[in-house]
């Protein structure tokens, strides 16, 4: 008995850019349901419960923003947004609601698909972990979150305690663009959200810990404006 196809709900809009996108997922396989508002995207999501979900933000009933919230008060399968609109600002927002990524139209397919495939890789590599599991590698930076211990090159890499959760909230979202917003929840807590100092100070330290060049980070990217993302996880 063959696998069920993997499944995306499109909540688009535009006709063009919806039959296009459509087109062009599903030709690798893909199974693609469109929806042009946002309420019929949420119910599409809540019916076929997709493996993932790809969101333009200017919708003609919901704001795109609150498409998300909706779809995230149920479900964790990765969001990426479709936008024209370009200000950080409103980027930030799309993510804080709890889109994992970020596209802006125009876009590029290839970049399109990259992004879709890197998001159910994640998606399936974080329904394969279990208790026993707690071993990540990036580089040549081996994490065992059990012992809580961290190598480089096989030698022992201290951190201090807060480095050592700003690591562990990057490695559970591996792939994930996170806000400054949503990292200092994670790692300071609620009332330090509006702290972003503190986040640069500390992901410096951690770059220079762990990257080869602190200045030309390979794994801790920066998300200009908007946060940062672990990239590389084996």
């Amino acid at each position: 008995m063959s696998e069920s196809p993997i499944t995306i709900v499109l909540i688009e809009d535009d006709s063009h850019i919806r039959r296009f996108v459509h087109a062009s997922v599903q030709s690798t396989g893909i199974h693609v349901l469109d929806a042009e508002n946002g309420r019929r995207g949420l119910a599409l999501a809540a019916s076929a419960r997709p493996d993932l979900a790809i969101v333009d933000l200017g919708l003609p009933d919901i704001d795109g923003v609150e498409v998300i919230r909706q779809l995230r008060d149920w479900s964790s399968i990765p969001v990426i947004v479709l936008s024209a609109r370009t200000r950080e600002d409103e980027k930030v927002a799309a993510l804080d609601a709890g889109a994992d990524d970020y596209l802006t139209k125009p876009f590029g397919v290839a970049e399109l698909m990259a992004r879709i495939r890197a998001h159910l890789r994640r998606q399936n590599r974080n329904a394969a972990v279990t208790a026993e599991t707690s071993k990540i590698c990036f580089g040549d930076v081996a994490v065992d979150l059990e012992l809580r211990r961290v190598e480089r090159e096989g030698q022992p890499v201290h951190l201090t305690p807060i480095e050592y959760r700003l690591l562990v909230s990057l490695i559970r979202h591996a792939g994930r663009v996170l806000t400054h917003r949503q990292l200092l929840q994670e790692v300071w807590g609620p009332a330090h959200t509006d702290s972003a100092h503190y986040l640069r100070i500390y992901m410096g330290n951690l770059r220079r810990k762990l990257e080869h060049d602190a200045t030309q980070p390979e794994h801790i990217v920066t998300e200009t404006g908007v946060g940062y993302r672990l990239v590389g996880v084996k």
